[in-house]
């Protein structure tokens, strides 16, 4: 469902409210944190621009630490630093962010595997969300086109209102067209596929379904260990660890967590 714009309260008496950090100190604290060997691993995923190479698990303390503020992520993405931008993605408030904000982030999103999809992630966070799948998966541009498809997935494990019958729409035309589609293109579509398998039973063997007539998806991963996941064995495993879990689908298990770009 779409995030509720943050609230603000008034700190209980005899408190005073936590001081908000400036711009200023939270590059300072980015660059503080940042290490030639994170900023290799960054480029060897495909992070361009400048960057500090500030670890993922720092950015989670950071965020904790400040929690929710819209004008410091707008501030943070205008640095077009790599480190700044991954931290806006985490503090910036989903419901706040305009129709025209979420496509120019898109466009300006680092090519980077492992936050490249956190725009999308924003859109099914806030009340776009509809509108921006259906330009997104239109989108002439390919880097537009995978954030449709990233906003798909999590929409299918997310949001319960919209129908089976939208995903199996979505599971034709990846299979129609997802050998075709350019790198990014093709690892986007097959998490789709995944996401989309672990939303209900009758979508599980949509999917499976879907998957094995797919075949093997090629995605080249550049000089690095990651791996395009299979995904039949991928939505498999999904449903049997959701299960005993005790959980009714992963979809279900999912919703009961925080949303990828809050805790990765």
């Amino acid at each position: 469902m779409p995030a509720k714009p943050a609230t603000k309260t008034k700190p209980a008496a005899g408190k005073t409210a936590k001081p908000r950090m400036t711009l200023a100190e939270v590059m300072r604290e980015l660059e503080k944190s940042g290490s030639e060997q994170t900023r290799k691993t960054y480029a060897r995923h495909g992070a361009t621009g400048p960057m500090f190479g500030v670890s993922f698990a720092t950015l989670k303390t950071l965020t904790k630490r400040i929690g929710v503020d819209h004008e410091l992520a707008l501030a943070l993405w205008e640095t077009g630093n790599f480190d700044a931008r991954n931290l806006a993605v985490k503090i910036v408030d989903p419901a706040l962010l305009t129709p025209s904000q979420l496509d120019r982030w898109v466009r300006e999103m680092s090519p980077s595997r492992m936050c490249g999809g956190y725009v999308a992630m924003l859109a099914a966070e806030g009340p776009h969300t509809a509108a921006k799948l259906s330009e997104w998966l239109a989108a002439k541009d390919d880097r537009t086109r995978v954030a449709g498809w990233i906003l798909a997935g999590q929409l299918a494990q997310r949001d319960e209102s919209t129908p089976d019958a939208f995903f199996e729409k979505r599971l034709t035309e990846i299979e129609r067209t997802i050998h075709q589609a350019p790198n990014a293109g093709r690892e986007g579509m097959n998490m789709a596929v995944i996401m989309i398998g672990g939303r209900s039973a009758l979508l599980r063997k949509a999917a499976l379904a879907a998957a094995r007539r797919i075949g093997k998806v090629e995605v080249d991963h550049g000089d690095t260990a990651c791996k395009t996941p299979d995904a039949t064995e991928y939505i498999e495993k999904m449903w049997a660890h959701a299960k005993s879990k005790g959980f009714e689908s992963p979809a279900a298990q999912e919703r009961t967590r925080e949303t990828p770009r809050l805790r990765c």
